[in-house]
């Protein structure tokens, strides 16, 4: 199975594609948001990575483009049996209440799919 960071990983590849980027150029702003802290990090990097605004539950990428009423488009990234926590469940009510639409996407496909309904270009999400 693959993992949440390989999932990414395709959505961004997927997303480099020439033919992706001439039907979607806004793709170009599609990016990750840095809001984990590494593994086996001493505790100055947490801390100073805390003191930059480092927080968890933060979604994992970010497409600041308006459609469908929204301001952005935020998405989790998960794997095929991959859980919410509570902090992203917090990230997401609360970025779909000042206007932006966040969801949780297992699989890197999902997330394309999302990219896709989102942009106008296919597809039905639940609103």
């Amino acid at each position: 199975m693959a993992s949440e960071r390989q999932h990414q990983q395709a959505v961004i590849k997927w997303s480099q594609q020439p033919a992706i980027r001439e039907a979607m150029p806004e793709l170009a702003m599609l990016y990750h948001v840095k809001n984990e802290i590494s593994p086996g990090a001493g505790a100055g990097s947490v801390a100073a990575d805390k003191a930059m605004g480092v927080k968890k539950g933060v979604p994992d990428l970010c497409l600041p483009v308006a459609r469908r009423g929204y301001h952005s488009l935020y998405i989790e990234m998960k794997n095929e049996t991959g859980r919410t926590s509570e902090a992203q469940k917090w990230w997401a009510e609360h970025l779909l209440a000042e206007g932006n639409y966040a969801t949780v996407c297992h699989g890197w496909q999902a997330a394309v799919d999302v990219i896709y309904w989102y942009m106008g270009l296919g597809g039905e999400q639940n609103e």
